[in-house]
C-alpha cells in the first residue's frame, strides 16, 4: 500500500483513478485538481507516486513535473493524458517522468505501472 497523489482538473477522472488504486491495490489516495495544488499536497503528503494529468486549467502538467522534480529529483511521477502524441510521452520521459498511461484508465495498466514504481523502490 502506497500513498498516491491523483492531479487532474476532471472530477470524473480523479474518481476513476481513486477507484482503481484503492481496489487493487489499497492505497491511500489524495487528490488536487490542479497545478498549485498538487505541489502544496506534495510538499506536504510526500506521496510515493503522482498521477498527473498534463492539460490542466491553470498550471500546465509539465511546468508540474518540473516543479515536483525540482523539489524531489526522485519523485515518482506518472503522466496520465489523453495526449497520445509520441513526441509529448519522450518530453516527459526526458523531464524525468516515471511512466506515462493514456485515458481512458484501464485497470490493469494502472497496476503495472503502479507495481513496476513501487519494485523499483524496494531494490533501493
Amino acid at each position: 500500500m502506497a500513498k498516491i497523489l491523483v492531479v487532474d482538473d476532471s472530477g470524473l477522472a480523479r474518481r476513476t483513478m481513486r477507484r482503481i488504486l484503492e481496489e487493487t491495490g489499497g492505497h491511500e489516495v489524495i487528490e488536487a485538481e490542479d497545478g498549485i495544488l498538487a505541489l502544496e499536497k506534495y510538499f506536504l503528503e510526500k506521496p510515493r507516486i503522482v498521477f498527473l494529468d498534463l492539460n490542466m486549467n491553470g498550471m500546465h502538467g509539465i511546468d508540474v513535473l518540473k516543479k515536483i522534480k525540482e523539489i524531489d529529483s526522485n519523485a515518482n511521477i506518472v503522466i496520465a493524458t489523453a495526449d497520445i502524441q509520441s513526441s509529448t510521452r519522450t518530453m516527459v520521459e526526458e523531464l524525468g517522468a516515471a511512466g506515462f498511461i493514456n485515458k481512458p484508465y484501464i485497470r490493469q495498466q494502472v497496476g503495472e505501472v503502479v507495481n513496476k514504481i513501487l519494485g523499483k523502490e524496494a531494490k533501493r
